[in-house]
Order: structure tokens, then C-alpha cells, then sequence
């Protein structure tokens, strides 16, 4: 615990002071208010129902909010306004309505930066990308895309200025060229896959781990005529921002195929239903309930069309319209004594479907509430697998304990209900209790401890009084408790339960409450008696309660589990078996020797199904499960067995079309471009296959290749020689050809290490009246390892 962590002791407070003094901490007095009668409320937990992994990007801010720097932020996102305006190559941005549509060098200025670094390509973006690797934070990179970026730092663009003019660079999304690292700043265009290029070429890739792990597309495009007028000055379409979505996801997967991509970047509400009544929104709607199916829908069309996820997080903001007292509890400040509990009941429209809050959207749109079940359910109707961002949101009051209170209750939620990320957007100066908020998760003792990594069931008898988020940490055993008194005048006195397989002997209390935004250690839990014990909480004060295990009663080893069963897939078997009462995780084993010996495939399973995606078509495993817990491991479950095939595409269901960009057979270069067709019914990964070209290499000289461009990515193309071919391969992870979907153009150039000439005039594979794509039997393509296409020599 760090020397600045409080002590609040309700009880033994002379030894308490003492011990105080010894260590150097100050102790202050209970709160006066704990005096009155308290509310009785039943907390219950169960550690070993709803279980699942907490996002541990939940805990994320955005550059505007860098805070004190003990709040253990996440994740990182480079967003707003002057993102849209952005340009790259000379860090130029532009205010839009915020400040007179105003061209400059702010960005620099935040993150100060001496006037010739500003003239460095990127800098704005690299700077704030190492901040995220200092923090070990998670980067969000806004990828402008309404059309044009700033080309000066000259000040105010006047309405005669509007985009296009000299004011302007226009955005293109694909160079379809070589990138630069020191783009011409005089062409009159930003190319953003150059500037993933950029990125990559300096940090790596999103799998590396110095990568940046996701791209942004724009922000808040349904605001874009409102707040970018000289740049977009009619409102957004439904269509148009499909199609710029589809078109910038494709030119960032082609250099960085594992970024993810954070798309639609949603402003509120009315973007979510009608894209801010976007001119084209009802010719389209059809039988969609809201634009964001249509959005989702659209782009899970267009990546099947691509034959790789083009989006892999929906995102959106969340400023609730929640009033109290006559204002609105975000943009107000902090707002009267009704405004506050309005704002300490707001995060309930998260969640709650028994609660009504006072705002247009409960008024008119109550079906659409709670958000976030109906964004989920939006998500698994239209595209299943895209996860949920909401990369900008405060609850306002964030220096006040009403607005301290609401965010540590939303952070919890985010957790409990599957959220990907969550930024935090700063409204206001005094950010005391947003900080106090995130140090009850993230630092809670001033020694970096956190919340538990896997969440639990948690439970109060009093949604309005009270909250409680619970979790466990998987490798300590420790359960943590976040629980709140959300009364303004009395306390609560909380009596818990918990249910599970430890038994727990004592707790830790940390803390805020309305006195002070800094955090406190509170009275300890001294006595719990089967799992039971007592606690009161004054009012508007939020704790969190670290329970320890009792490691001389582990409790029991788990019961087997049992109904194992494996299904059989392309290259993989999944497997689903019944939980076993008191696991907390479960180890999957694998035989490939008939079931006599099983070895380790995974461990700290939490859920009771498990993908086996290393294995391979028409090879037999067998497998068994067993749980796990403190006290021990079971005994294995049944076994069960499956042999994976193929369904992805045979001979005939794959075309490999070839063009010859170099008719003069014999110069120092074969230029040999190609493209990959799936006519079949089902998708193949592209890691499957393999491409070879036939070609005679005449002489001893080593061979050297390039992808000078390839739509997968050329870095996740492979190259490897024999005297007879090159075979071409994709790297695990490039992506997938959708059924009726393209690979994109592959442009293949070789040349000899003594760049001495062919003569390619016999060459199996060459033939030089080929300038177009044509389906050309000469090459070949290989599907695990399996000739499909073309006639080898």
C-alpha cells in the first residue's frame, strides 16, 4: 500500500491512530452520517454462476483525459472532432464548429511538440502511440475519412473555402502504388493506407507487441455537416457511410490485416436509429428496427463479399440525456440535488429494464432501452461475433461524489455485460472523482491492485439504493466486491451472502465517499462465518471489498464433468460438455494415438465449450475435460472423439486467374501478378492455400522476390524457390475468401541476386499475351496441400 492511502477504522480507533503513526498514514474519523439508522439490503454473490472474462479494456480514456496518472488506464483512443480533419503528413487539423472551423497546429500544441517536429509525418500519431506503449495501454487511432483533411496551419476557413479548395487535401483510402515514409506533401492527396504503412513500417503490425491494435473509422459521422460543414457540408448518407466504412476497412486490412477496425462511431442515439436522419435512411430502413442493424448488416455482406472481417467492433458514444431537477445530468456541471440522483440512477439505463428514466429517448424510444442488451442483440441478429465499444461516455458531475459514483457503477457494468472497450471523454476541469473511480478498479490500494479478471453473479435487493459488481481473480482466488450507497442521507447496512466452493475468512475495505475523491482503507472484514458476514456502507460512498480464501479449507476437488461430446468442422472440433458444480475453470486434453495418452491442449477454460482450431482435417483425436478449482483437479470427463474434413472448397470450387505485367521475356525481372476466385459455396482461409509458378531459372545466382502490392497485405505473402517454381503462402491469421469472394490482386516480381537476365520464352507458366486476368491453367493452387486448380508440368 503507497504512503498516500488513507485509513478510515470504524472500530479499535486508538489502536488504529497508533498503528497509523507507526506507519506514517493519516486516519481520519467515521462518517458522522453512519450514525442514523441504516437501510437493510441483501447483497448475494455466486462465484461460481455467470462467469466470464471482464474486457480489460473497459478501463480506457481518450487523449483528452489523461487524468493524474494513477488511474491504470487500458486502453487509449486518439478521437474527436479534430480528428476528421486530421492530416498525417503535415499534422495539420482542423477545429470545425468547435472554434471557427479553424485550420492549425493544435494538435501539436497538445502534445507538445517544437514547430519542426510538427513538420514530421505522423508525429501527433506516433507521439501519442508511444505514450499508450509507456502505459502499456492499448492504441485507437481516428482514421479521417469524411473526404478532406487540412492542408494548412492558416487559421479560420471561411464558407467560400469549402471543400474543394486550395484549403484542402482530399483523402483517398488505397494509393494502389508503392508507399512512402515521406509522402509528397504537394500532390494534393493523403493516402491512409500509406499512413497504416507508416505506422506499421515503425512499430509493426497489430499482432506485434508494439503494434497499433485498432483504426477508428472517423468520428462521429452523423455530426460531420453540423461540425465539419467547410469539409461535409450535407448531411452523411446511410449508403455513403457504408461505403466509406467498407472502403477504408479494406485498404487498412490490406497493410495490417490484424488491426481491428472500430466503425460507425455513433454520436448518440439518433445516429444509432437513423444515422441523424440521414436524406436516403428511409428509402433503405426496410424491415431494419434501427441504422445500426442496417450498418452491421451491411458490413457483415461486404466482408463476407471481401473474404475478411471488414468490421470488428461497433462503436459508439453514450452521453445519456437523463434530466433531474430540469437539467441534464451530462453538460450541466454538476447540477442540483435532483440532477445528482438522476445522475446516480442514470447508469441503470445500461441494464435495467424495470427503470424509466426521464429523457426523450425513455419518452419516445423505450423499446430501444436498456442500450446495451439491445446493441448486443443488434450484434447477434446482424453480424454475431463483432464486439461493442463505447470509446467516448462520462455520466457528468466528474468532480462531484454523483458523478464519481455513477462512473464506478457504469465500469462495472461494462464488465458484467461484455463490453469490449470503454473510453472515458472529459466534459469538465474537475475530473477529482472520475480519477477516484477509476483507482477503485484499477489502484485501488495505491500499489496498482485491481478488480478480479473473470466476473461473477452478483446481486442486491435494492437497485436503487445500492450496487454491487463482483468478481474473481483467477489466479489468487481473491473475490472482489465493488459495492455502492447511492442514498444521499442514510447508510446501508449490507448483509452478504456468497455461494461457491472457497470459503473466505477475511476482507479488505477501500473506498471514496462524498467527503474526498481520495481513496481510503476502510475497517476490515474481521469475522465471516459461512460465507456470510455484515457491513455498513454510509451514504453516497462506494467500496471495494478484497475477500481472501481460507487456504487451510480449500473446500472440494470438482465432480468430472460430464456429456462431453465433439463435433467434427473444417480443420477444427469443438467441444461442449455440462459445468461441474464448484469449477472455476476447466483443462481440455487431446490424444492422437486412439485415446491411450492424452496431452494438455488448454487451460483456464472458463466457458464449457472449447474450439481445438490446430486441428487437422481427416486426422482422429480424442479428447477429454476435467475441472478445476483451488482444492485441486477432477478426474477426466467420457471421452469423446471426431475426425474434422474438409468442406471448404475442392477442385472446380477454386479459380486461379494470372496477368503478366512484363511482356519482354527477357529482361532481369519476372512480373507475375495472379488472383485467387472462391466459385464454391463455403469459405476457405487463405492460410490453406498455396500458389506455384513455373519458371526456369538458368544459372546458380539465388533468387530475390518482392509482393510489390497485394490487397491481402503483401507482408502476408511468403515466398520459397525450387529450380522449378516459387510457391506462394499466406501467413496464419491473412484472412478468408468468402464464398463468391476474391483474394484481390497478388503482384509478384522476382529478379536474380546477380540481377542477370531470363529467358522465359519456354517457361511453363509465362505467357505474355495475358495483360488481363484470365483463368490460366498453367499455374497452380493448392488446398491442404491438395492440387484444385491448373495442371502441373
Amino acid at each position: 500500500m503507497s504512503m498516500f492511502m488513507q485509513k478510515r477504522k470504524g472500530r479499535n480507533l486508538l489502536s488504529a491512530l497508533t498503528i497509523g503513526a507507526m506507519l506514517g498514514v493519516v486516519l481520519v474519523a467515521p462518517s458522522e452520517a453512519a450514525e442514523a439508522a441504516p437501510l437493510p439490503v441483501s447483497i448475494q454473490v455466486h462465484t461460481n454462476e455467470d462467469r466470464q472474462e471482464i474486457s480489460p479494456y473497459i478501463y480506457g480514456t481518450n487523449a483528452s483525459a489523461s487524468l493524474t496518472g494513477n488511474e491504470g488506464f487500458t486502453a487509449r483512443r486518439l478521437g474527436g472532432n479534430r480528428m476528421t480533419g486530421y492530416n498525417w503528413e503535415n499534422n495539420a487539423s482542423n477545429a470545425g464548429s468547435d472554434w471557427l472551423h479553424q485550420s492549425d497546429e493544435y494538435l501539436c500544441s497538445e502534445f507538445a511538440l517544437s514547430p519542426s517536429e510538427c513538420e514530421i509525418p505522423g508525429k501527433v500519431q506516433s507521439t501519442f502511440h508511444d505514450q499508450s506503449l509507456a502505459q502499456g495501454a492499448y492504441t485507437v487511432l481516428t482514421l479521417p475519412m469524411a473526404g478532406y483533411v487540412a492542408r494548412d496551419k492558416a487559421g479560420p476557413v471561411d464558407v467560400s473555402e469549402t471543400a474543394p479548395s486550395a484549403r484542402w487535401d482530399q483523402i483517398e483510402f488505397a494509393k494502389q502504388a508503392p508507399f512512402q515514409l515521406q509522402p509528397d506533401l504537394n500532390d494534393g492527396v493523403v493516402y491512409m493506407d500509406e499512413f497504416v504503412n507508416f505506422m506499421v513500417h515503425h512499430y509493426g503490425d497489430a499482432q506485434s507487441s508494439t503494434g497499433v491494435k485498432g483504426y477508428s473509422l472517423d468520428n462521429e459521422p452523423g455530426l460531420w455537416s453540423h461540425t465539419h460543414a467547410r469539409i461535409h457540408p450535407d448531411p452523411v448518407g446511410a449508403v455513403e457511410l457504408v461505403d466509406r466504412s467498407v472502403g477504408m476497412a479494406k485498404a487498412v486490412k490490406a497493410v495490417d490485416p490484424h488491426a481491428e477496425i472500430f466503425g460507425g462511431v455513433f454520436y448518440g442515439f439518433n445516429a444509432y436509429y437513423s444515422l441523424q436522419d440521414a436524406p436516403d435512411w428511409a428509402a433503405v430502413k426496410g424491415s431494419y428496427n434501427w441504422y445500426v442493424d442496417y450498418y452491421l448488416d451491411q458490413l457483415k455482406q461486404a466482408s463476407q463479399d471481401e473474404g475478411q472481417r471488414l468490421l470488428d467492433v461497433l462503436d459508439v458514444h453514450w452521453y445519456p440525456e437523463a434530466q433531474g431537477g430540469g437539467q441534464r445530468i451530462t453538460f450541466s456541471g454538476v447540477g442540483n440535488v435532483e440532477t445528482q440522483k438522476a445522475r446516480l440512477q442514470a447508469p441503470r439505463t445500461l441494464w435495467d429494464p424495470t427503470y424509466v428514466e426521464d429523457s426523450w429517448i425513455a419518452q419516445y424510444f423505450s423499446d430501444y432501452l436498456p442500450i446495451l442488451p439491445r446493441l448486443k442483440q443488434s450484434i447477434d441478429q446482424y453480424y454475431p461475433g463483432t464486439k461493442l465499444a463505447i470509446t467516448e461516455f462520462s455520466y457528468g458531475g466528474e468532480g462531484h461524489i454523483s458523478g464519481g459514483l455513477a462512473l464506478a457503477d457504469a465500469l462495472g457494468i461494462f464488465g458484467k455485460y461484455g463490453v469490449y472497450m470503454a473510453n472515458f471523454w472529459r466534459l469538465e476541469a474537475d475530473t477529482s472523482y472520475v480519477s477516484a473511480a477509476y483507482q477503485l478498479y484499477r489502484n485501488y490500494d495505491g500499489d496498482d491492485s485491481t478488480f478480479g479478471d473473470i466476473s461473477v453473479r452478483s446481486a442486491t435487493s435494492d437497485i436503487e439504493n445500492s450496487s454491487v459488481h463482483a468478481s474473481v481473480t483467477e489466479e489468487t482466488g481473491k473475490l472482489h466486491l465493488i459495492v455502492m450507497n447511492k442514498n444521499t442521507d442514510t447508510p446501508l447496512q449490507a448483509d452478504f451472502t456468497i455461494a461457491g466452493n472457497q470459503q473466505y475468512n477475511a476482507g479488505s475495505v477501500y473506498g471514496f465517499d462524498s467527503s474526498s475523491s481520495e481513496l481510503f482503507e476502510a475497517a476490515p472484514i474481521a469475522q465471516i462465518s459461512n460465507n456470510e458476514f455484515s457491513y455498513t456502507i454510509p451514504p453516497l460512498t462506494a467500496y471495494h471489498i478484497v475477500l481472501s480464501a481460507d487456504s487451510e479449507e480449500p473446500g472440494e476437488v470438482p465432480a468430472a464433468p460430464v456429456n462431453l461430446i465433439a463435433e467434427a468442422g473444417d480443420n477444427e472440433v469443438t467441444l461442449h460438455w455440462s459445468a461441474s458444480d464448484g469449477a472455476s475453470s476447466y483443462t481440455v486434453k487431446r490424444s492422437m494415438d486412439g485415446g491411450n495418452t492424452f496431452e494438455l491442449l488448454a487451460a483456464n477454460v472458463i466457458a464449457t465449450t472449447y474450439t481445438d482450431a490446430s486441428a487437422i482435417n481427416g486426422t482422429t483425436y480424442h479428447y477429454v475435460v476435467s475441472a478445476v478449482n483451488q482444492a485441486g483437479e477432477s478426474p477426466n470427463s467420457n471421452p469423446a472423439s471426431a475426425t474434422p474434413t474438409d468442406s471448404s472448397g475442392s477442385s472446380g470450387e477454386l479459380v486461379l486467374q494470372y496477368r503478366e505485367a512484363d511482356r519482354d521475356p527477357t529482361n532481369n525481372q519476372i512480373k507475375a501478378h495472379f488472383n485467387i476466385k472462391n466459385t464454391g459455396s463455403e469459405t476457405v482461409e487463405l492460410e490453406d492455400l498455396k500458389i506455384r509458378y513455373y519458371f526456369s531459372k538458368e544459372g546458380a545466382a539465388a533468387m530475390n522476390s518482392w509482393i510489390d502490392w497485394a490487397q491481402v497485405g503483401g507482408h502476408n505473402i511468403e515466398r520459397d524457390f525450387t529450380d522449378a517454381y516459387v510457391e506462394l503462402t499466406f501467413k496464419p491469421g491473412t484472412g478468408s475468401l468468402a464464398a463468391g469472394g476474391q483474394s484481390g490482386e497478388i503482384q509478384l516480381r522476382m529478379s536474380k541476386a546477380d540481377w542477370t537476365n531470363f529467358d522465359e520464352t519456354n517457361d511453363y507458366s509465362y505467357d505474355p499475351a495475358k495483360t488481363s486476368f484470365e483463368d490460366w491453367d498453367k499455374v497452380t493452387l493448392y488446398l491442404h496441400d491438395k492440387l484444385v486448380w491448373g495442371i502441373e508440368p
